[in-house]
């Protein structure tokens, strides 16, 4: 019920106003969201980790917006190492205006990064995009090979996906909406995640295992080991500000371990979602409010 009322109060435009106009939560925003991205990429590819950045935004609303959006990304490419990826979410293309009008301005992102040597990821959004999601995903992949693409595990038709998706990078994670039919309760969520993991694991494509659970990552390894996949045939994904002494430690180990590291003005939905996934991460934000006062 908790991450119901998280999931819907990321959706309030009062809300919105509220705490993003509030002097007490700039310090907590900074723990999850980087305040200047190229300092943090660096920091972080200098402690051994990869990164994926993301540009805070999503759903434009007109055409301007969609071309200001593959703007930001444009630029964003020119901070980021090679090796580095960017996720990319369709709606701030203008997927709910034009899937034609999202994949041309998909592609051309995919192009400027394979000149830099940076990957692209398509991020999931809200459950009535996933369609268009594939869609632009399969038509970007006859010119953009190693374009990835994420798939979230509370959805019921999630391990379909992974078993269509050879050859593909795979972002898999539980996921951070709600969906008519989709799974609710945590343990269905983590055996449908434990579902497709074994179908990418043993499959031909690259899994990419974006989750802070102990137990799924230590499954992760196990499984990598027994589909005889080594180190660099899959890689461990982990948020910005998210349990940093668990990145060292597997990136000590030798893993790759890819940091997702969002940043821009346009937080204030993406952290709604990551307090709604992680009850601890709440009780931080709250706690952080009260001592600031």
């Amino acid at each position: 019920m908790l991450r119901q009322a998280m999931l819907a109060i990321s959706k309030s435009r009062r809300a919105e106003r509220l705490v993003t106009t509030s002097p007490l939560t700039s310090d907590v925003v900074r723990r999850y969201v980087a305040d200047d991205i190229g300092a943090v990429v660096g920091e972080l590819t200098r402690k051994g980790l990869l990164v994926t950045a993301d540009h805070l935004g999503e759903e434009v609303t007109d055409r301007a917006q969609a071309e200001a959006a593959v703007g930001d990304q444009l630029s964003l490419l020119n901070l980021l190492p090679t090796g580095a990826d960017v996720s990319v979410k369709l709606t701030a293309l203008g997927l709910r205006l034009s899937r034609g009008l999202a994949l041309d301005h998909a592609a051309a992102i995919c192009a400027a990064a394979e000149s830099r040597g940076i990957t692209v990821t398509l991020d999931a959004e809200e459950h009535d995009t996933i369609p268009g999601l594939h869609a632009v995903h399969a038509a970007l992949r006859r010119d953009h090979p190693d374009v990835g693409v994420v798939v979230q595990a509370y959805l019921p038709d999630s391990l379909d996906r992974c078993e269509k998706l050879g050859g593909v990078r795979v972002r898999l994670c539980k996921g951070a909406y709600t969906a008519p039919g989709a799974y609710t309760r945590q343990a269905d969520i983590d055996r449908s995640y434990v579902r497709c993991l074994k179908v990418l694991m043993a499959g031909t494509g690259y899994p990419m295992v974006a989750t802070h659970d102990p137990r799924l990552v230590r499954i992760a390894s196990t499984l990598a080991v027994l589909d005889g996949r080594d180190l660099t045939g899959f890689e461990y994904q982990m948020l910005y500000g998210v349990r940093p002494e668990e990145q060292t430690r597997l990136a000590g180990l030798g893993a790759r371990v890819r940091v997702y590291v969002p940043y821009g003005s346009d937080w204030y939905a993406y952290l709604m979602r990551r307090l709604a996934e992680r009850p601890r991460n709440l009780a931080f934000f709250l706690r952080s409010l009260a001592s600031r006062r």
